[in-house]
């Protein structure tokens, strides 16, 4: 394992422990995790791993097998880049450490936070540590490296630290660095997906209550395989949409005097009362919602098939509503389609990044003839296509 013996040649000894995070995509659900919505992604079989030590003098020591430079830093402030991802972790653990120790100087009943499944505080204040990362998820393809980054040394610092905290503990921690540290306000679907997935499985998210089950996603077994077509393209009019959308939805839902878009019960009565793009982003996250639901009842059915609709009706309504697609999206979708796919969507944050296609096996070589086909006759550069299939979340490896 190559990230050993970086660490070793990087810190002149063994790391105490070497843990993997994957990457994710997403099945269907988009742009509604922070609407309090439901999503359903699952783990990928690419991620980042990290070989880390504890150190007892607060410093952090980073070396990305992917980022040139080692990093030092004598506090998470020091940060800058990638090094944000790992740093604000250990500001987010240790605020919440932080937190739980005065809740216990105001006199806390002894284990109420274990009882709660606040893990946080158990074990020691979190230190520093000496890192070493590698990753193989494609960069800039919206399959979440950053989540898989967060998570994994969240994981590491739980176990090495002894805090106890659950899955969904550490997916939240790592949501607060992005949210909190990093300043990216993403919901907590990224982070989940990479801390509970389940090799097989995708990971039925309701992002308000955050309860979750693994649904059973076996497309073998159908004859069938979901292509990830890597776009490889990043527009520039991404910065700052995500945060201008998330902010239509929340305008949105305080004109129509619910907490979240999900709680929106009569679709049309809230159109009416909308107009612009609050009216779009609304129609599109309740639809949405419904769409995730449809998906589930159909897995649940043994129809893995006929989800294929439901993908290419979620690439229409964020084309179209939430306008988070762009043309080598579009060409990726509407030529797998043609290819003959199932069903296609772009996944993920929107401007870029990669779509997904739902493909029988007899298909796929059509499939990807198609996609390259439509690339060449526009002179881009092809996409990179390859198959996934549901993985393991984050877990010691070491």
């Amino acid at each position: 394992m190559r990230v050993v013996g970086a660490f070793r040649d990087s810190y002149g000894m063994e790391p105490a422990g070497v843990w993997h995070a994957p990457g994710r995509v997403n099945l269907i659900g988009e742009h509604t995790d922070y609407n309090d919505g439901f999503v359903l992604p699952f783990a990928l079989p690419w991620g980042v791993t990290a070989a880390v030590s504890p150190r007892e003098d607060g410093v952090i020591r980073l070396r990305s097998l992917q980022a040139g430079e080692p990093v030092t830093l004598a506090t998470p402030d020091e940060a800058e880049g990638w090094a944000r991802y790992v740093a604000g972790v250990f500001w987010a653990l240790r605020e919440a450490g932080r937190e739980q120790g005065q809740k216990r100087g105001q006199g806390q009943e002894e284990g109420q936070g274990q009882e709660e499944g606040r893990g946080q505080g158990q074990g020691r204040p979190v230190g520093g540590a000496d890192v070493v990362i590698d990753g193989d998820v494609p960069q800039g393809a919206g399959l979440s490296s950053s989540a898989a980054l967060e998570v994994v040394v969240a994981t590491a610092l739980n176990e090495l630290y002894g805090l106890g905290l659950t899955k969904m503990e550490i997916a939240l921690a790592a949501q607060k660095a992005e949210n909190d540290f990093v300043g990216m306000p993403c919901g907590i679907m990224d982070q989940a997906a990479s801390s509970l997935g389940e090799e097989g499985k995708a990971l039925f998210l309701d992002c308000r209550s955050l309860g979750t089950r693994n649904i059973p996603f076996d497309l073998a077994s159908h004859g069938l395989q979901l292509l990830i077509i890597n776009t490889g393209v990043h527009h520039e009019l991404a910065d700052g949409q995500y945060a201008r959308r998330r902010k239509d939805c929340e305008n949105a839902a305080k004109r129509l005097g619910v907490d979240a878009l999900r709680d929106v019960t009569d679709l049309a009565g809230a159109l009416a009362r909308l107009s612009g793009d609050e009216r779009r982003r609304t129609q599109h996250v309740v639809t949405e919602n419904h769409r995730v639901e449809a998906v589930i009842g159909l897995l649940r059915a043994g129809a893995v098939r006929e989800i294929g609709a439901l993908l290419n009706a979620s690439h229409l309504s964020l084309r179209d509503q939430f306008e988070v697609s762009c043309a080598e999206l579009d060409v990726a979708v509407e030529s797998a389609v043609r290819g003959g796919a199932r069903g296609a969507r772009m996944t993920g944050g929107g401007f870029g990044g990669s779509a997904i296609a739902l493909v029988a096996d007899d298909r796929v070589e059509s499939v990807r003839k198609s996609v390259t086909g439509a690339y060449a006759e526009r002179g881009w550069a092809a996409p990179e296509i390859y198959p996934a299939t549901p993985a393991e979340g984050a877990r010691r490896l070491l």
